[in-house]
């Protein structure tokens, strides 16, 4: 038969069932309320008794019209309370259909595209300006404050506006060009301005250095944001290094972050 509409799944009904423990009594309580005794079907002694002649029925209260006796056995079925179980069809489910909490969004990852130049010894903001995929749209790529879902978002941060954990991750490329120099390269993560993550690494070599910082964070989802920032000291100079970007196609300084299924 034509329908409109999305095709509807397979549906599996069974019926609510009670079993009693019986005495030589003509009372008996019902686990689910009824309007009369047509909304039950009762067997004793796997008999099924007539309605309104064998027994009447409203409410919880379901009165015989003869007592049971102790080793009886008598259980009702109540055919005005089904219980329905669906199983979708394979492929059926799109991600519309799932509750924010079983999906992996918010999520972005974006990559800094050209090299960043630092000041000594300042934990600066990393400025991943080349979304990969911003899915969401909670990531702010520009160097300005901008609002995004009507959330205050600074500059290259991640601002979710949906609660719970997320994981998040980086990689900091940092040029190292003074020879035989003592330096010392952090990555941190930010949360609402406030360092919670950092990674360092100290090398004597000049060569770019390379660090990474992963974990998980909580985020409320109306007001916090995350951002990654560098920081590099040289101990013998006041020079500053850079940030690596895009170099020969090849991603060298990247950020992203994902709501974790909880």
């Amino acid at each position: 038969m034509p329908f409109i509409g999305n095709q509807p799944a397979l549906s599996y009904t069974s019926f609510a069932k009670q079993d009693f423990t019986t005495s030589a009594t003509t009372s008996y309580t019902l686990d689910q309320p009824v309007a009369n005794e047509n909304e039950i079907a009762l067997f004793i002694n796997f008999v099924r008794q007539e309605p309104t002649t064998a027994y009447s029925a409203s409410g919880t209260s379901l009165t015989l019209t003869s007592a049971t006796s102790a080793s009886d056995d008598m259980y009702c079925v109540f055919l005005g309370k089904a219980v329905q179980t669906v199983n979708p069809p394979n492929g059926s489910v799109g991600t519309a259909q799932l509750a924010n909490s079983a999906k992996n969004t918010p999520a972005f990852e974006a990559v800094l595209s050209s090299n960043q130049s630092t000041s000594y010894n300042v934990a600066t903001a990393i400025a991943a300006d080349q979304e990969e995929f911003d899915v969401g749209g909670c990531y702010n790529n520009t160097g300005s404050t901008v609002t995004l879902n009507g959330i205050s978002t600074p500059a290259y941060a991640f601002a979710p506006n949906v609660s719970g954990k997320y994981y998040f991750y980086g990689n900091l490329l940092i040029s190292n060009p003074t020879s035989s120099s003592d330096h010392i390269h952090t990555l941190k993560l930010y949360k609402n301005g406030t360092v919670v993550y950092s990674s360092t690494n100290r090398c004597t070599t000049n060569g770019d250095v390379l660090i990474t910082t992963r974990g998980t964070i909580e985020l409320n989802g109306t007001s916090d944001y995350i951002q990654w920032y560098g920081q590099s000291r040289n101990l013998t100079s006041t020079s500053g290094e850079s940030f690596r970007g895009i170099s020969s196609s090849i991603y060298l300084t990247w950020l992203g972050a994902y709501k974790i299924i909880e």
